[in-house]
């Protein structure tokens, strides 16, 4: 990375997540422990106090490497001269809310976010988008950043792999460390499908190690895809360490200079080797290359079950961009 500094964007500064992301950006946890970085913030302008407060707080932390922080209500001021933009601030859903009603709430904030990346940040800009519906968000906000490199776009889905390297791991009495290969396919949404017959358990076949396609196509996916919800109805609020977390594992996974690690994230669907119809935000295996760009890895195999879920995640995506259709420019 060098020593010149890193412009992070971070939207929805004075949420949850942000609350446990932004001291980790500070501390070096995303880009390393020699690398400096200056914080853009956005909020609302309701939110703007409970913003200076965090601001407040990130200061008393007087970490070496914080350079510099902007606070904000303005979208084209928070994407100035940025390399990066992780994008947390989303409309949730409220009571009675169906996901096509979601989409559409989210789509002119998504919209103005993409035309005020494509304006002021900087050449090198990559985004990550973890406010939900992440995949269909990500799109808006590519579509209305023409200028963009369409790969420098990336929807969240390392929680669900964390998660399910997780699962894994318990039940096969290892360190999540032994587990590789993680994917998850699709959708970030209940339609999601965690990969187990591609994931490696310390080199072998996880299906082979666990001997159990009956837990693997059940619990499993189903502890993944519903683990959200689960938190929710134990926690009585939506994950937000554990959301920060997987979103300094993805940027650091897509800054790496390791070319070996595959993990997952939602990338435009172009070209992909999966016969994945184009145009889609759709998580696939990745991988770094040596010349410092993300590829979609080939050879993943799917059974037929797999390939039942692959379809429905993929037309749940097809979907959401018809409801959004209007917002692509």
């Amino acid at each position: 990375m060098g020593n010149s500094i890193i412009r992070v964007a971070v939207t929805g500064g004075a949420g949850q997540i942000c609350y446990s992301l932004l001291f980790r950006i500070a501390s070096g946890a995303m880009f390393g422990p020699d690398q400096p970085v200056a914080i853009n913030i956005l909020e609302l302008p309701v939110a703007m106090t409970a913003l200076e407060g965090v601001a407040m707080e990130l200061d008393d932390c007087a970490f070496p490497l914080l350079k510099d922080i902007v606070l904000t209500d303005d979208v084209n001021t928070v994407m100035k001269d940025i390399n990066w933009a992780l994008l947390v601030g989303s409309k949730p859903r409220g009571p009675g809310m169906e996901r096509a009603d979601l989409i559409k709430e989210n789509g002119p904030i998504f919209t103005s976010t993409g035309r005020a990346i494509n304006n002021h940040a900087a050449s090198d800009v990559h985004i990550l988008t973890v406010g939900n519906p992440c995949n269909t968000n990500c799109l808006i906000a590519m579509h209305n950043a023409a200028d963009v490199p369409r790969n420098r776009f990336h929807a969240m889905t390392r929680l669900d792999q964390n998660r399910a390297v997780n699962q894994l791991a318990k039940k096969s009495g290892v360190v999540v460390n032994d587990i590789t290969n993680m994917v998850i396919w699709g959708n970030h949404s209940a339609n999601q499908v965690p990969d187990y017959k591609n994931v490696k358990i310390n080199g072998s076949n996880a299906a082979d190690v666990i001997n159990d396609l009956e837990y693997l196509q059940g619990e499993f996916i189903n502890v993944v895809a519903k683990r959200g919800a689960a938190i929710i109805s134990a926690r009585g609020k939506s994950s937000a360490a554990s959301a920060a977390s997987a979103a300094i594992d993805a940027v650091k996974s897509i800054v790496s200079n390791n070319t070996d690690e595959i993990y997952s994230s939602a990338v435009i669907s172009d070209g992909n080797p999966y016969g994945i119809p184009e145009g889609l935000i759709f998580s696939f295996p990745c991988r770094n290359t040596s010349s410092g760009d993300v590829e979609i890895v080939s050879g993943f195999e799917w059974d037929d079950y797999l390939s039942e879920k692959i379809k429905k995640t993929t037309n749940e995506l097809m979907e959401e961009r018809g409801v959004v259709d209007d917002l692509l420019t």
